[in-house]
């Protein structure tokens, strides 16, 4: 029986949406394994201090943004940035479970209860609940549950669901028609409930 495992690409980094909109770009155009390379690592569009770091970037937008349709990355690629931060967003929901399920029971709670802020320490604790059903989780150290949960602080600060890292106050965001669209044509209904979250009300 194969075990539950979260398989969570956060440490990878945040919305990164300058750099998603270039991969969406090559995704569109169907670039062949040649120009990735030259795209990436000899022009550097990325803007990376090292074609090492460019490739590792270029690799887990790109893995992220796979799971997506067409339509997802011509958004994203010309959208304006509010636009595509929310498509940047919803391709991190898709590669990461872990952060579905944080904004769907600690995000949401915090929303219904009309809670001011996030703490870190809430998702230390969302971590060691979730080592239930993924144990793999126990294994991990310390400082890199702390490196996800700053990850996951900026990606939804980033969005717009907090007003900064250092100041992780809670805020709404209206999620634009196109995306909703997007989601509710490809049935996403559970990454369209996270990007609504802001507007939940206690069922």
């Amino acid at each position: 029986m194969h075990e539950f495992s979260y398989d969570s690409d956060l440490i990878g980094g945040s919305l990164l949406v300058r750099e998603a909109r270039i991969i969406a770009d090559l995704l569109l155009s169907k670039a062949d394994d040649s120009e990735w390379k030259r795209v990436i690592q000899t022009d550097n569009r990325l803007q990376k201090r090292s074609p090492a770091t460019a490739k590792r970037q270029a690799s887990a937008l790109r893995k992220r943004l796979e799971r997506l349709d067409e339509p997802f990355w011509r958004t994203l690629r010309d959208g304006d940035d509010e636009l595509a931060s929310q498509i940047a967003f919803v391709a991190v929901l898709e590669r990461n479970l872990l952060l579905v399920e944080f904004v769907e029971t600690v995000l949401r709670d915090a929303f219904i209860l009309k809670t001011e802020k996030l703490a870190q320490y809430q998702w230390m604790d969302f971590l060691e609940d979730r080592a239930h059903r993924d144990p793999a989780i126990g294994t991990w150290t310390e400082s890199s549950k702390k490196k996800m949960g700053q990850v996951a602080f900026r990606i939804l600060a980033e969005v717009g669901l907090l007003q900064s890292t250092r100041s992780p106050r809670l805020r709404n965001i209206l999620v634009r028609p196109e995306v909703n669209v997007l989601l509710e044509d490809s049935r996403r209904y559970r990454i369209k409930a996270c990007l609504n979250v802001s507007s939940t009300n206690p069922a």
